[in-house]
């Protein structure tokens, strides 16, 4: 009678390299993509963060534009100061800017004004971090607001030069 050898059952050495070659090359994918959407979703999160301080901004551009009324451009630069202290810092909404870094790229400095942690909690914005970190810039002449986050993205500052990365 002839003995029949049992086949022995298990993985071979090159099954094993094989497959963990290829898991590896699988997270390499993974991770890299991974980084590409992270990257993408922080830049959609400072958009859409700057978008709303800037809707909210504009209402402020709105209501200073009505206070100030129809006025010779003389009487214009005298009127706006007067009506951006009345509407933005005694009402304590905004904070003036001092000390702006020059990689932030502002028009008028005078123009601009910290966000406030009140400020924020009153527009619904309680989960942006860090008072101080936004700035905004008016310009009531022309009904025009830019939004600045002193970290940036990329090098990009302005709510503007985010726009375009998109593009």
């Amino acid at each position: 009678m002839r003995k029949i050898k049992k086949k022995e059952q298990g993985i071979t050495l090159i099954t094993l390299t094989v497959t963990v070659v290829v898991l590896i090359i699988l997270a390499g994918i993974g991770i890299y993509s991974g980084k590409d959407t992270i990257k993408k979703a922080k830049l959609e999160e400072l958009q859409t963060n700057l978008l709303l301080i800037q809707a909210k901004a504009r209402e402020y551009v709105e209501e200073a534009n009505f206070k100030i009324g129809i006025v010779s451009n003389e009487e214009r630069p005298a009127k706006t100061a007067t009506v951006r202290e009345e509407i933005y810092v005694q009402a304590q909404e905004l904070q003036p800017a001092s000390n702006i870094p020059e990689h932030i790229k502002v028009t008028e400095a005078g123009a601009c004004y910290y966000l406030t942690e009140a400020t924020k909690n009153k527009w619904g914005l309680e989960k942006l971090k860090d008072e101080g970190q936004y700035i905004i810039e008016f310009d009531e002449m022309n009904a025009k607001v830019e939004v600045y986050n002193l970290e940036g993205y990329d090098g990009k500052y302005s709510l503007s030069e985010i726009d375009q990365i998109q593009e």
